[in-house]
C-alpha cells in the first residue's frame, strides 16, 4: 500500500473508529471553529482554541449581569460570590473529587501556581540533629517546576534532580509507613504528561511517594508531599484524584478551553493545605491584623487565605463556560482521550513508516513508546526530519515551510531543557557551547555544527480533525521526501490492532456497563459477571427467559464501593461492591447453577429483590458470586500455564469481538435485507451491543481473530481459549428489549451453518500473581496467528 492511499479517512476510520463524538465533526468545525478555515493549528499543547459559543455564551452572561467584587455584600457582590464557589465546586468536579478533599485556589496560571507552592512550603535546611528538606523533580520537568529551586535553594532546602527510570529502579518492595521521628518536609514534583513527548508518567507514582515506597522517599526519613504538574495532561485527558491523591495540583484553564489566558488553579488537598505558610498577607486573605504591630490571623477557608486581593472573576465566571462547552461538544474528557490520541498515533505511525527513495527515514521521533495506549501517551508527537543522507533538518527551516502552509506548529525546546537533552544527546557541556555560540532559548539558530537544538512538536486538540493529519502529513511529503515516496509497510497502520472498546457486565445478562480504563483481577475484568438475577425458585434468568435484563443498566462506582442499578422508570438503588457477611446477616450464602457448575452465591438482600421484583414484574432476587468460592474453567486452553477462575460467566473470562468481522456481517444482512421480512437494517453500535463483548478491536481483517493462538494488549498476555458458539440471544436489542432474527440467520448464512463469532479469551497470570494491571480503551494489541 502506497502512501497516499495509507493517507485517507478510510484507511484511518477502519483503524480508528472511536474518531469524533458521535455526530458529524465538520458541522461542529463549521459551527465553532470556522475562523480556522485554511488553517492546520496543531500547537494545542501551547494552547487549545476556544469555541464561539464559549465566548458568545460568556459575553452574553456579563452582558446581562452585574457581577460586583466578591468582596463586597451587596447582591452583585453576592452574586459573584456564589458564581465564583460554584466554579470551583465544577472544577472539583471535573476531577472526581470534592470540597470536602481538595480546595481549589486561583492564579494567575500554572506557573503562578508553582510560584505558590515554593513560596509557602516549609522548607527546613540541614540542621545537626536532622537532615534538611528536599526539592525533588523529575528530569522531564517544564521550567516553571525546576525554576521552583530558586526560591527553595534560598531556604536551605536541597534540590534533587530524578529520572523518571530512578524511581521504580530505586523503589523498595515495601511501603515504610509513616515516620513519626522526623517531621522534615520533602517535595516530589512530576508531571503527569511530558510537554515534550507526551509520555504519561504513571499516576500510582502518587501513592508510591506517600507511602515512601518509591525513590527517593524510601531512602530519606520525613514526610513526603507530591506535587503532580498536570498542566499538559488535563488538556486532553481524565484526571481522577481518587486515583492519585496529589497534595498540590497545578492547572492552567487556556490549556483545557482556550480562553481566558490569564486564569489557572492550584488544587490542595486539605489535609496537606496545613503545612503552606505564607508571610505577604494581600487584601481578603485576613481574618484580622494590626497595622501598628506585627500581628496577622490568616483566613480559616484555604481559598480565601491565599487568594491575595481581588481574584479575576470574570475569567473565573468564563470557565464555567469552557465547561459547558466542552461537554456539550465531546460528551466528556474520556472521548477527547480517546479522539485525539487516535489522530496523534495515526500521524506517528505515518511519519515513522514514510521514507526517502533510497529506503531512509524521513523522521527521527523522540518517544518512549510506539504510542500503544491512552493511558501512557497523550496526544503529543515530537520530532526531527532528515534528509536523504540522514542529517538532520533544522527545526527553524521546516517551522518556515510549515508556515507557507498555513501549517500551525512548535519549535524548540519547548521550556523542557532536561527532555530536550535527554531525547537528543546534548550533553550539559553542549549547552553551555550553545549559548557560546548565540543559541538561547526560544531563538531559530538549529544547528549547531550539524547537531539540532531543538525539534518540532506536533499536539492534538479535541477540535482536531483527520484532515489537519492528512495536511500535515502531505506537507511532509511534499517538501521533504526524496521521491519516490516509500513507506515501510512494518510501521504502516494496516498491521495496526486497537482495544477500541471494553465493556463489563457486572449482572449477568443485564445492560452493559462501558468503561475506559478498567482493572483486572484474577477472574477477569473486575466485577464483569459477579452477580446474576434468580427467579423464585433460584434459577438464574437470562435474556433467553427474560429479555427485559437488557434495558438494567447496572453501573459500577469504585470510588463509593457500590454498584447502581438503573432503569427506565425506576429509582436508583444501589448495593455494596463488597458483600461483609459478618455485618449483613440477613445476606444468606445459596446455592445455584451456571452453565451446569454449581457455584456457590450471597443474597444481595431485600431492597435488591424488590426492585429487581418490580422491575421484572416477577418474584427475583439479585445474588453474587461468594468470595471465598472458586470456580475453575471446564477446559484449560491450549498455552495456559495455570488454571484459569471464572466470575459468573458462561465459558471463559472474556469475550472479544472484531469491527470489521460486525462491518461484514451487516453487508451480508444489507445483501439479504430483501428476505429479512422488512426488518430494520442495524447500524453498527446497535450489532456490536448484541454480541455482548468485553473486548472489541479494530485494525483487522474480518474473523482474523479467529486463527490468533494469543494476544497481548497493553501489558496483558491472552490465550485465545476458543470460538463462541451464538445463540438466540443475539436477537435481542439491548436498547428496547425488541427481538429480531438478525444478525443470527445472516451470520448462518455467510458461515454456511457455522454460527460462531469472536473468540473467548483467559488471561495469563505471572506465576504467583493476582493481578495483572489496567486494561485500557485505545492500547495497542500484538498478536500471532497460527500457521
Amino acid at each position: 500500500m502506497d502512501f497516499q492511499r495509507l493517507c485517507t479517512f478510510n484507511t484511518f476510520k477502519r483503524w480508528w473508529s472511536p474518531y469524533g463524538y458521535g455526530a458529524n465533526l465538520q458541522d461542529v468545525i463549521e459551527q465553532e471553529f470556522k475562523r480556522t478555515k485554511g488553517i492546520t493549528y496543531l500547537d494545542h499543547a501551547a494552547t487549545t482554541l476556544y469555541p464561539e459559543s464559549l465566548v458568545r455564551d460568556y459575553f452574553q452572561d456579563i452582558s446581562r449581569n452585574v457581577y460586583g467584587n466578591p468582596h463586597s455584600h451587596h447582591p452583585s457582590s453576592r452574586l459573584t460570590h456564589d458564581t465564583v464557589e460554584r466554579v470551583r465546586y465544577r472544577i472539583l468536579q471535573h476531577f472526581n473529587t470534592t470540597p470536602e478533599e481538595y480546595s481549589v485556589i486561583f492564579t494567575s496560571g500554572c506557573t503562578a501556581a508553582l510560584k505558590l507552592v515554593a513560596e509557602s512550603f516549609p522548607w527546613s535546611p540541614q540542621s545537626e540533629s536532622e537532615a534538611g528538606s528536599l526539592f525533588c523533580y523529575f528530569t522531564d520537568s517544564h521550567t516553571s517546576v525546576v525554576g521552583m529551586r530558586g526560591l527553595t535553594s534560598a531556604q536551605g532546602a536541597v534540590a534533587l534532580p530524578v529520572s523518571p527510570q530512578e524511581v521504580e529502579n530505586r523503589a523498595k518492595d515495601e511501603a515504610q509507613g509513616e515516620d513519626v521521628i522526623c517531621q522534615t518536609a520533602h517535595l516530589f514534583c512530576y508531571p503527569a504528561q511530558s510537554n515534550f513527548s507526551g509520555r504519561k508518567y504513571p499516576l500510582s507514582h502518587v501513592r508510591g511517594i506517600q507511602t515512601k515506597r518509591l525513590y527517593p522517599a524510601c531512602d530519606h526519613q520525613g514526610r513526603w508531599f507530591v506535587l503532580l504538574d498536570a498542566a499538559s495532561h488535563v488538556s486532553c485527558s481524565p484526571l481522577n484524584l481518587q486515583e492519585c491523591p496529589a497534595d498540590f495540583i497545578p492547572v492552567s484553564f487556556y490549556k483545557m478551553f482556550g480562553f481566558p489566558t490569564g486564569l489557572g488553579a492550584l488544587i490542595v488537598r486539605n489535609n496537606a493545605a496545613g503545612i503552606l505558610k505564607k508571610t505577604y498577607f494581600g487584601g481578603g486573605t485576613a481574618a484580622a491584623y494590626l497595622s501598628g504591630e506585627d500581628y496577622y490571623e490568616p483566613a480559616a477557608n484555604i481559598s480565601d487565605r491565599f487568594e491575595d486581593g481581588t481574584v479575576s472573576f470574570l475569567d473565573i465566571i468564563a470557565v464555567n463556560h469552557g465547561f459547558e462547552a466542552l461537554y456539550r461538544i465531546t460528551g466528556g474528557m474520556h472521548n477527547i482521550q480517546q479522539h485525539t490520541f487516535g489522530l496523534a498515533r495515526y500521524t506517528y505511525m505515518l511519519l515513522s513508516s514514510v521514507c526517502h527513495g533510497n529506503g531512509r527515514p524521513v523522521a527521527q521521533i523522540y518517544a518512549e513508546g510506539q504510542f500503544e495506549s491512552p493511558s501512557t501517551q497523550g496526544a503529543i508527537l515530537n520530532f526531527n526530519l532528515k534528509d536523504s543522507h540522514g542529517q538532520i533538518i533544522g527545526y527553524s527551516q521546516v517551522d518556515r515551510m510549515a508556515s507557507l502552509y498555513n501549517i500551525h506548529v512548535r519549535t524548540g525546546c519547548f521550556c523542557n531543557t532536561g527532555a530536550c537533552q535527554s531525547f537528543l544527546g546534548i550533553s550539559n557541556e553542549q549547552i553551555r557551547r550553545n549559548l557560546q555560540a548565540g543559541h538561547v532559548c526560544g531563538d531559530s539558530i538549529d544547528l549547531v555544527e550539524g547537531q539540532p537544538t531543538g525539534s518540532v512538536r506536533v499536539s492534538f486538540g479535541y477540535m482536531s480533525t483527520f484532515e489537519d493529519c492528512q495536511k500535515f502529513l502531505n506537507f511532509v511529503s511534499e517538501c521533504f521526501v526524496e521521491k519516490p515516496v516509500t513507506v515501510d509497510q512494518t510501521q504502516t497502520p494496516g498491521g495496526a490492532y486497537t482495544l477500541t472498546n471494553i465493556y463489563i457486565y457486572p449482572i449477568k445478562s443485564c445492560g452493559a456497563f462501558e468503561v475506559h480504563d478498567w482493572p483486572v483481577g484474577p477472574l477477569g475484568l473486575r466485577y464483569d459477571r459477579s452477580w446474576m438475577v434468580v427467579n423464585g425458585n433460584g434459577v438464574c434468568l437470562s435474556q433467553k427467559r427474560e429479555r427485559r435484563l437488557c434495558l438494567i443498566r447496572p453501573e459500577v462506582h469504585l470510588p463509593s464501593n457500590k454498584l447502581l442499578l438503573q432503569a427506565s422508570g425506576m429509582d436508583t438503588i444501589s448495593v455494596p461492591l463488597e458483600n461483609n457477611t459478618q455485618t449483613h446477616t440477613s445476606y444468606r450464602v445459596c446455592q445455584s447453577k451456571v452453565c451446569g457448575d454449581r457455584v456457590e452465591t450471597v443474597d444481595c438482600g431485600d431492597e435488591a429483590a424488590s426492585w429487581l421484583s418490580d422491575f421484572l414484574g416477577q418474584p427475583c432476587r439479585l445474588i453474587r458470586q461468594s468470595p471465598d468460592f472458586t470456580r475453575d474453567m471446564k477446559k484449560k486452553p491450549i498455552g495456559a500455564a495455570t488454571t484459569t477462575s471464572l466470575s459468573l460467566v458462561n465459558e471463559a473470562q472474556y469475550l472479544m469481538i472484531n469491527r470489521a468481522s460486525v462491518e461484514l456481517i451487516q453487508k451480508v444482512m444489507s445483501s439479504r435485507q430483501d428476505d429479512s421480512e422488512g426488518d430494520q437494517l442495524l447500524d453498527t453500535q446497535n450489532v456490536i451491543s448484541r454480541f455482548r463483548a468485553n473486548l472489541v478491536i479494530a485494525g483487522v481483517e474480518p474473523f482474523e481473530e479467529d486463527n490468533w493462538p494469543h494476544l497481548i494488549i497493553g501489558n496483558t498476555r491472552f490465550v485465545v481459549a476458543g470460538q463462541c458458539g451464538r445463540c438466540q440471544m443475539i436477537g435481542v436489542d439491548q436498547e428496547t428489549g425488541g427481538r429480531t432474527k438478525e444478525p443470527l440467520m445472516s451470520l448462518s448464512a455467510y458461515r454456511n451453518g457455522k454460527v460462531t463469532f469472536g473468540v473467548y479469551l483467559t488471561h495469563q497470570l505471572p506465576e504467583g500473581s493476582t493481578e495483572t494491571g489496567i486494561l485500557s480503551a485505545g492500547s495497542m494489541i500484538q498478536t500471532q496467528s497460527l500457521k
